[in-house]
């Protein structure tokens, strides 16, 4: 009878532990509500339009394949070289005015992106072609803003209560908007092609800034703030007052002396996770490749499919795994997630199998689920007052790096072992895997072995000095 009774209590405390973060976040401010919404359409806008932008730059502005991938990556890495540099603005101007500013950059950097090859000749160089890097630009330039704020706003719209789970759903959010264009552009590409879909694009961009206008109003962002704990309003209130307070001149200066490139613990943090942040690159440097030439049937023939599997298992996994496990330790969080995540890259060094595949997949979605989201929250909290942009900018700036030095050695890594025009049979796939296998298990490794070093400085929320 007493083990039926602690079995069921273990379950009972099992299910509320899951379930309290979801009732809470629910019960969380209109802000919030439209921080959300916002963050899914320009997930949706942003994953659909960067997934047709090579195939947009062959077929209507005339590049070539090599040049065609360039813009792409001129784009996604550009946009996160924008957040280190961009990322104070939402510290100057507010979350608000930032999500307006940096959605109407966006907004006429896609119209122009999509009306670019009715605006001039296309060819390198041609006028279409810089009509369409201008559009670009404004979309890096507005997405560097974007990004930070986001974030910052969570920070600002949450309690303790809700700060785990609202930036776990940001982070899921952006992974289901990930997902969702392989459903929504098919059909309208194949009635209007991909500048129709563009066209869809840029009015979801417009829905964004109606979001915010009318959803995130002024009253909206001051009722959230009423509604956080008195802790919350006032460390708010004494951020706008001490800024309110400066000279663009102090401002610079407590910038300068706060700059977070000065934290060489924080630069550690951040860096040593560049070798397990190089398998989200693979998702879509080596992935679509590997899928279509080391597999036949039905992988093969369908591996758009488990090249997209990533982002809807996120929206599931990250909400759920961060309800038991927002408890727990941030920086151990961050050596077992990088670890799990790290893991299932040697099973694919197996072989190409269905269920080498599939282990594989859902198991670095599980170990993604477990530090990522936690990394994100860790870089907005131990941000000193009115700096939060910037550090999370900074805190994206590896990132940069990765799709940089990820880019240069995994088309020789495929043409090496994964060749095109090859059969299967003579393919050397697993040590390809292998070897990224050991690049990526660098990261655990790396915070398991400074864990000592780290933990003496290593701060859960910022603390004044």
């Amino acid at each position: 009878m007493t083990e039926n009774s602690n079995s069921t209590n273990t379950f009972q405390n099992i299910i509320k532990e899951l379930t309290q973060p979801f009732i809470d976040l629910f019960k969380s401010s209109r802000a919030l509500w439209g921080v959300n919404l916002s963050y899914l359409l320009e997930g949706i806008t942003y994953f659909g339009v960067v997934g047709l932008l090579a195939i947009f730059f062959n077929n209507f502005i005339n590049l070539d394949d090599i040049d065609a991938g360039r813009m792409v990556g001129i784009q996604t890495a550009g946009i996160t070289l924008a957040m280190l540099i961009l990322g104070a603005t939402v510290d100057w101007v507010g979350v608000r005015k930032a999500f307006l500013i940096s959605l109407s950059a966006m907004l006429i950097g896609r119209v122009l992106l999509t009306l670019s090859p009715d605006l001039g000749t296309p060819g390198l160089w041609g006028s279409a072609h810089v009509f369409a890097m201008l559009g670009i630009l404004g979309i890096i330039i507005g997405y560097g803003v974007y990004q930070p704020a986001a974030y910052a706003a969570v920070k600002k719209f949450t309690t303790p209560n809700t700060s785990a789970m609202g930036y776990a759903m940001l982070y899921a959010i952006m992974n289901l908007g990930g997902f969702l264009p392989g459903l929504i552009s098919p059909p309208v590409r194949k009635a209007y092609g991909i500048t129709g879909v563009f066209w869809v694009y840029v009015a979801l961009t417009v829905a964004g800034i109606l979001v915010v206008y009318f959803i995130l109003s002024r009253k909206a962002v001051e009722k959230a703030i009423e509604e956080c704990s008195q802790e919350t309003k006032e460390k708010i209130a004494n951020e706008k007052d001490e800024m309110s307070d400066m000279t663009l001149k102090e401002k610079v200066r407590f910038y300068l002396k706060n700059f977070p490139l000065k934290d060489f613990r924080f630069l550690y943090f951040i860096f040593i996770l560049i070798f397990v942040q190089t398998l989200f690159a693979h998702n879509w440097l080596t992935l679509p490749l590997y899928t279509s030439r080391a597999f036949e049937g039905f992988v093969s023939e369908n591996f758009e499919f488990f090249v997209n599997l990533n982002p809807i298992l996120i929206f599931i996994l990250t909400p759920m795994v961060t309800a038991l496990t927002s408890k727990k330790n941030t920086y151990t969080m961050m050596i077992i997630g990088t670890a799990v995540m790290a893991s299932p890259t040697f099973i694919l060094a197996l072989g190409p199998t269905f269920t080498n595949l599939m282990a594989y997949l859902i198991i670095m979605t599980i170990g993604e689920a477990m530090w990522q989201p936690r990394f994100l929250q860790w870089v907005a909290e131990i941000a000193p007052k009115n700096m939060t942009g910037i550090y999370m900018g900074i805190g994206q700036f590896p990132w940069f790096l990765t799709k940089v030095i990820t880019s240069l050695y995994s088309g020789w890594f495929l043409i090496q072992y994964c060749p095109a025009d090859t059969p299967p049979s003579e393919m050397n796939t697993q040590m390809m895997w292998l070897i990224y296998g050991l690049i990526a298990i660098i990261s655990p490794l790396g915070l398991l072995l400074a864990r000592g070093w780290m933990m003496k400085g290593f701060k859960v929320k910022h603390e004044e000095k």
